[in-house]
This record gives C-alpha cells, structure tokens and sequence, in this order.
C-alpha cells in the first residue's frame, strides 16, 4: 500500500497539498474509495480513504489511526562526515532510514573534504527513504556541525568512534544491547589521531567495524546493521 508524508495531518478529514495530490490522483491514478496510508512522520500511521479526488485538492477521509508505529526501542545517532561526491552520502542517507536510524549529524572533521551539505535536498532523500520502507517516524536530520562541538554535546547513552588505527574492539562486541548508541564515522582520511584523543577525553569508545577497511559510507551503514542487527 501507498505511503505518503504529511506532518499536519489531523481530524477526521484531510486534504493533501497540490503535489502529493496530484501523485495521488495523476501519477498513481488513485480515485474516491481507494485506500492509503499516511504518516506524520512522529510515529502515526493513519489509513485513509479518497472521498475528493480532485488532482490539486485531494480529501480523504482518516479510517484508521495508529500511534508509535513501530517504535523503536532504542534511540541510535550517527554523526557521519560528508563525502567528497554527496551522491555517497545520499545513498547512506536512504539506506540508513530504511535500515532504522533515530538522528543524523554531518560533521566537519580536520581531514573532511567536503565542508557543507544542502540540508533541504538530504531532508528529500530521507522522506522519500520513510516512504519507500513504510516508516512511521522519520530520522532528525541535523545542520553540519563541527566534530569538537559535536562530540562536547550530552548524550544518554553509549558513545563510539570509529577508528582504522590500532586494535580497537568490534562494534558488536563493545555495544551491549538495549542501549541508546551515539557512533562517528569519520572522512574518506579517517579521523586524525588528535580527534581521536579528544573524543575519548570526552568519554567516547574507540571500535572497528571490521578487518576490511571501508569507504565513509559503507562504514556508517555497517554500523546502523550491527545495532539494528543487535537489538532485533
């Protein structure tokens, strides 16, 4: 069944806006009587049915309605730096959400080529991503921040770093289930050793995430696996 993303659905009654009304109606050729479901994107997840299928003004009428929709218990945040070619790190984007993620954070480490990210167009990716894998509760995305900011926020919770260097623990054997996880992922030049440092200063574990070594990307989707994996 169809999902679509609708943040101020309320009441009883419905009206989605001109674009999403006219992939209803246009593009899928839905008309009155046929069903959907909508979601808010904070865990509701409403069955509707058509009853104004006009292509700029579609109306539904709310049937059934779900709340904390598949609510994850668990709250898993990854801070991953861009990548060079931002098509990466959209494909993590869409592959994240699907998998299972609560929040994302670009940050900007010493070795990060790219410094900046259009919010607005990541933000599309991971709509499009709920949608496709019929998600209730849509990831926070950040703004970039720097890594020193980041890693000097609280967090209730476990915190990791993913390092090449040295011998440090598997992810899988130093997260212990149940528990909420904050991991960084560092640039296509890894994390430099004085990052490292000071995020273990900061009370965060180094870990790897295997022998082979993996591009940003691939590293940042190995690690939302393994704590999905590890809680399922």
């Amino acid at each position: 069944m169809q999902l679509f993303y609708c943040p101020d659905i309320q009441g009883a009654t419905y009206t989605l806006n001109e674009e999403e009304s006219k992939h209803c109606v246009r593009v899928l050729r839905m008309g009155n009587g046929d069903q959907f479901h909508i979601t808010d994107g904070k865990g509701g997840l409403f069955t509707v049915e058509i009853i104004d299928e006009h292509p700029k003004r579609c109306s539904v009428q709310v049937i059934n309605s779900e709340i904390e929709y598949q609510k994850r218990s668990t709250y898993l945040h990854l801070a991953v730096a861009p990548t060079k070619n931002i098509s990466r790190y959209e494909w993590f984007l869409e592959k994240a959400t699907e998998i299972g993620i609560d929040e994302i954070t670009p940050i900007i480490c010493e070795h990060s080529e790219r410094k900046e990210v259009k919010i607005k167009r990541l933000i599309k990716v991971v709509v499009a991503a709920i949608k496709q894998s019929l998600k209730a509760y849509i990831p926070k995305l950040n703004e970039t921040i720097k890594f020193k900011d980041l890693i000097s926020t609280d967090f209730d919770g476990d915190k990791y770093i993913a390092y090449c260097e040295g011998e440090p623990q598997l992810l899988k054997n130093a997260y212990k289930s149940g528990k909420n996880a904050l991991i960084l992922i560092g640039p296509e030049g890894d994390f430099s050793p004085e990052e490292v440092d000071l995020a273990i200063k900061n009370g965060f574990q180094t870990i790897s995430l295997g022998q082979s070594r993996l591009r940003t990307e691939t590293a940042a989707i190995a690690a939302c696996h393994t704590i999905n994996l590890l809680n399922d």
